[in-house]
Formats: C-alpha cells, sequence, structure tokens
C-alpha cells in the first residue's frame, strides 16, 4: 500500500501542503493546468526553492492580479467550482473541505453559513491550495495518509476578526479529537485550511509508520523562523501490518454439541 506521512513539526498551511507534494514529485506544470481548469483568468500560481532553517523546501505562491473582490462566500467558491472543468471527484472533496471551514467558522461567530467569507485574494487562496492538494494526492496515487501530532503555535495572530489567541477558534475546533502540541513558538504555525486538510486527509494520527521510503518533500512556510519552518511529507509502502490492522483468528472443533 502507497502511504503518505505528513510530519508537521512546524505546523501546518493550504499552501505548505501544496509545497511538499510538488517537492516529493507533483508536476508544477500539470498542477498549473489543472488550476487553469477553475477558469479564473486573473489567477497565477508560483513555486520557488527556498532556505528555512538552512534547509530546503519549496514555496508556493497564489497570487490574484487583478482581483477585485476581497472576499468570497462560500455558494460563490461552490459556484466557481461548479463552473470549472475539474473532475467530480474533485470537485466533491473541494467543496467537502469548504464547506467543513464555513460551518466551524459559522459556529464560532454565530452567524449563517451562508454570510461566511472566505479572505486571502478573495478566498481564491484557499480555493486553489484545497484544489491543488486534493488532486496532487490524486496524482501521487497515495492511498493513506498518516499524520503527526501537530505544532500549532502560541501567542496572538491578526485576522480579519481582530486579534484571536492561537491557535485561532477555527483551528482549534477542526482539530477536535486530534493531537496538537505547542513547541513555545509565538507564531501561528497551524491555519484553518492546513487542518481542514490534514484532518480530511488523515486516517491515523500519531508516531511515523513502519514504513519503506521512496521520496521524501519539504513544504515551506512563509517566514524563515528561529527554527525550519518546514512541513515534512513522507512517501512509501506501509511495512507489515500496523497494530490496529492486525486481525486474530481463532478456530476451534467442538464435539458432542447438543443440537
Amino acid at each position: 500500500m502507497k502511504i503518505a506521512y505528513f510530519d508537521c513539526f512546524s505546523g501546518a498551511s493550504g499552501d505548505m501542503i501544496l509545497g511538499a507534494l510538488i517537492d516529493a514529485g507533483l508536476s508544477p506544470r500539470q498542477l498549473k493546468e489543472e488550476l487553469g481548469k477553475l477558469k479564473i483568468p486573473t489567477l497565477s500560481l508560483k513555486t520557488k526553492r527556498v532556505l528555512r532553517g538552512g534547509l530546503s523546501g519549496t514555496r508556493v505562491l497564489v497570487e490574484g492580479k487583478g482581483e477585485k473582490k476581497t472576499h468570497r462566500t462560500l455558494m460563490e467558491l461552490f459556484r466557481i467550482i461548479e463552473r470549472s472543468r475539474l473532475e467530480p471527484s474533485i470537485q466533491e472533496k473541494t467543496k467537502k473541505i469548504l464547506e467543513r471551514i464555513a460551518s466551524v467558522e459559522s459556529k464560532i461567530h454565530r452567524k449563517p453559513i451562508e454570510e461566511i467569507h472566505f479572505h486571502e485574494i478573495g478566498g481564491l487562496d484557499s480555493l486553489v491550495d484545497i484544489v491543488g492538494a486534493v488532486w496532487g494526492v490524486e496524482q501521487l496515487q497515495i492511498e493513506k495518509i498518516y499524520v503527526s501530532p501537530v505544532n500549532v503555535g502560541s501567542g496572538l495572530v491578526k485576522c480579519e476578526h481582530g486579534i484571536l489567541p492561537v491557535p485561532a477558534p477555527a483551528t482549534l475546533a477542526l482539530m477536535e479529537g486530534k493531537p496538537i502540541y505547542s513547541s513555545g513558538v509565538e507564531r501561528e504555525l497551524l491555519t484553518p485550511t492546513g487542518a481542514a486538510l490534514l484532518t480530511f486527509f488523515g486516517s491515523e494520527f500519531g508516531s511515523i509508520p513502519r514504513m519503506r521510503i521512496e521520496k521524501v518533500g519539504y513544504g515551506a512556510g512563509k517566514d524563515d523562523l528561529a527554527h525550519p519552518n518546514l512541513l515534512r511529507l513522507m512517501i512509501g509502502r506501509l511495512e507489515g501490518l500496523s497494530e490496529k490492522e492486525r486481525v486474530m483468528i481463532i478456530e476451534t472443533n467442538i464435539d458432542d454439541m447438543n443440537p
């Protein structure tokens, strides 16, 4: 079985996940062609090699030149997806992830889900990250994804809703039931989009499973911090069975049993 392990020692964001997939072998050219199916002329995606803490990784930049909208609702993003030429499976998964983010924000801010807005280039940044990650996992033929406990950071973060504690309330809600920790770095390391993608893809959260490594990729975060601000992705083959996958069969013969 082909598996992947996200090592989130510096958290995760949508662009870091996409960068890690590219660094592990996903074709940037084919990715750009796929994103072209969204039919958004103002949209562009750039990748570049950067150093974070002395280690090399792939940085993904989503730009919307001439983009006039500062935000979009969930339904507006759905209409973009439905009008696109994306495969139905990519459309369905992307909509599920976006809806989960909007649902969490709706509960936190006590607003109808229809009034929740996606920011960052009018919501296109999250849309590109999610479409790219969903398509990338399919392209790399990854059958199962494992995720480490996630470093969420600490402190405060300034966003559209004002100044919020780290992890942001939406991020925390999305990670409910999953293992998180903070190394004490005063920075938002895990974003809502990153949390939504990790929990959508992740079948199991914990230590590295017994696996044979075939490829390793590093997705770079925006800033160069005191530690390597990277998301590490390991892709390989599952070796043997994990404890949760072991099956015990008990066989016996019974004589002289009354009908």
